[in-house]
């Protein structure tokens, strides 16, 4: 199927995205974004909090082996990570409802930009003290009677959303 080894993997041209987990719980999201973030060649991924780091079974039964192919880092903090991002001239964007918050389909990535998106916990989403530190806030439109989507779902959709505007600019 073509599909690159993981030595190819790591040294194979990323898309300027790196994904943070802020205090994500369930190892089982954790795994399946590193899966999608394999699949899109995210940058890498910053593990955040009481977010679980590999090895671990439970992030391996949904990451299938992307945990040894996507980088990764833990931060104690999430403040810490999101200020060292900055630093590093990435611009930030909460994964949030917000007051200000731009919808997904209205935002449009721009070529030579390097983007982090923030993820939040399961059921507090990502602490105001990281959306305040952040760049924008970025909201999934939803048309149901529910107000969110598991964290995983969220990230597979922002992330492909970002991938297809790096597919087009390359």
């Amino acid at each position: 199927m073509g599909r690159l080894s993981v030595e190819a993997f790591r040294q194979s041209r990323k898309m300027p995205l790196v994904v943070v987990l802020d205090n994500v719980r369930s190892m089982y999201n954790v795994g399946s974004v590193f899966r999608t973030s394999d699949a899109y060649r995210v940058e890498r991924i910053l593990l955040c909090g009481i977010t679980a780091t590999p090895p671990h079974v439970e992030i391996h039964k949904t990451a299938l082996g992307a945990e040894e192919s996507v980088a990764w880092e833990h931060y104690v903090s999430t403040e810490e990570a999101v200020r060292q991002l900055k630093a590093e001239g990435y611009t930030l964007l909460a994964v949030e409802q917000a007051h200000d918050s731009i919808s997904l389909q209205s935002f449009s990535p721009q070529p030579d930009t390097k983007y982090a998106i923030v993820l939040g916990n399961e059921v507090k989403g990502v602490q105001q003290s990281v959306v305040d530190l952040c760049d924008y806030c970025l909201e999934l439109p939803q048309f149901g009677t529910k107000h969110s989507l598991n964290v995983s779902t969220t990230a597979g959709i922002v992330i492909w959303e970002m991938a297809k505007s790096f597919l087009i600019h390359n």
